[in-house]
């Protein structure tokens, strides 16, 4: 059965995304029909992207996905009341265009953040009686108090109210991790009404054939490298892996290599040179096509994030690339993102801002046997093939359109 999707997304590609054009081709590829409705590209600058320009209404066709964009305020700041303009005027758009404007679908597939996505979804469902299959990507407002994007208690009440009127109206939920969906329940989600659908990575441009440059592959030769690849900022927590490096200074073979940028990149430099360690590089952000590159030639891959509840019932989007590389993972998250790894024989478990668990659990994958960490690695890739990949969870995805489906017309 081909199955008519409308992919409903504030954020589309060419600005980065994680549901984008990627999801829309496979869906394509595995036989369906996509029309997407989005915003002019904007995200992160709040400036619209060369080659277009802000209009009410504009179709295009991308790797042949028919892309309808509409007219929203650009913006991106620190300004909440700029923010919130930006997302409520993207939905006033998306409703009305969605209503009067679209072809017929036989779903919406409608991506959060943000909320106000949410909304317009349920106004296209009033008028087109389309179902809406909610993909939920960000627990609000927890994560917005929780980042200190927002702190008006009345605001993030409100938020928490909306929140809890779209769960209702939507047909069903798809979440990102177990613990997401433990949290809905709580709020008195029905349980039948939430599917758990893991995130994948760019698998493209991890398997891309880039050559690793000269100057990486004479850093990372002859060494035992412990990798962390991704943004170096406060939720990451990174001065504990400082202070690790700091007591296996002893052991010259070991070395540990940041990859990427952020807001503590410069701090995390000032106290490696503070403490005159010799066993911390840094490699600069690269594009995404020269990372897997750079993850071959790691030993094992770190994931850490500060002790914090929320953290628990996510999983950080570097698991799934970290784990499509096949390489051992060393996981200092808690919660579901270190379930996933003992469930997979993947690598070694850590306790978050504990440099003494995280010296333990780098002793035990150094002393271990090339053999094991070779098996490590290739549970590792098992897994994320199994469980994680586009391909997997896209079939997933349209399971869960066919059931919402079934219901619809049974209702009828």
């Amino acid at each position: 059965m081909t199955i008519r999707v409308l992919l409903l997304t504030q954020w589309f590609d060419p600005e980065p995304t994680l549901k984008g054009l990627v999801f829309a081709k496979e869906l394509q590829r595995q036989g369906h029909e996509v029309q997407v409705l989005t915003g002019f590209p904007n995200y992160p600058t709040g400036k619209i992207y060369p080659g277009y320009k802000l209009r009410f209404k504009q179709t295009e066709f991308i790797d042949g996905i028919e892309v309808t964009r509409v007219a929203l305020y650009p913006s991106h700041d620190s300004s909440v009341l700029k923010r919130i303009f930006n997302y409520i005027s993207f939905a006033f758009m998306a409703a009305l265009i969605g209503i009067f404007s679209t072809k017929k679908a036989d779903v919406i597939y409608a991506y959060h953040p943000p909320l106000t996505v949410g909304v317009a979804a349920i106004f296209i469902k009033l008028f087109r009686r389309t179902p809406i299959i909610y993909d939920i990507q960000d627990m609000w407002p927890d994560t917005l108090k929780a980042t200190g994007m927002l702190n008006n208690d009345r605001l993030l009440n409100l938020i928490s109210i909306i929140c809890q009127q779209v769960y209702k109206y939507v047909d069903h939920i798809v979440v990102l991790s177990p613990g997401f969906k433990k949290l809905l329940i709580n709020r008195e989600v029905p349980e039948n009404k939430i599917s758990v659908i893991y995130n994948w990575c760019n698998e493209e441009a991890l398997e891309s054939k880039t050559i690793l440059k000269d100057e990486y592959n004479q850093l990372l030769s002859d060494k035992f490298n412990l990798v962390f690849a991704g943004n170096l900022g406060k939720a990451q927590g990174l001065d504990t892996l400082i202070n690790v490096a700091q007591n296996l200074r002893h052991n010259p073979r070991i070395q540990l290599v940041f990859v990427g940028d952020g807001t503590e990149r410069y701090l995390l430099i000032a106290k490696v040179a503070e403490l005159n360690l010799d066993n911390v590089v840094f490699i600069p952000r690269v594009p995404m096509s020269e990372v897997g590159g750079i993850l071959k030639k790691a030993d094992v891959l770190i994931v850490h994030l500060k002790d914090d509840k929320l953290f628990e019932i996510t999983i950080p989007s570097k698991t799934q690339a970290y784990m499509a590389i096949g390489k051992p993972v060393l996981m200092a998250v808690k919660g579901d993102a270190s379930d996933i790894i003992k469930e997979a024989k993947a690598g070694a478990i850590a306790q978050p801002d504990d440099a003494e668990s995280i010296l333990e659990a780098i002793n035990y994958l150094y002393h271990s046997s090339s053999s094991e960490l070779i098996q490590m690695g290739e549970n590792s890739k098992k897994y994320y093939i199994d469980e994680m990949s586009l391909e997997k969870s896209c079939k997933k995805f349209i399971e869960v359109f066919e059931m919402v489906i079934r219901k619809e017309n049974s209702n009828v």
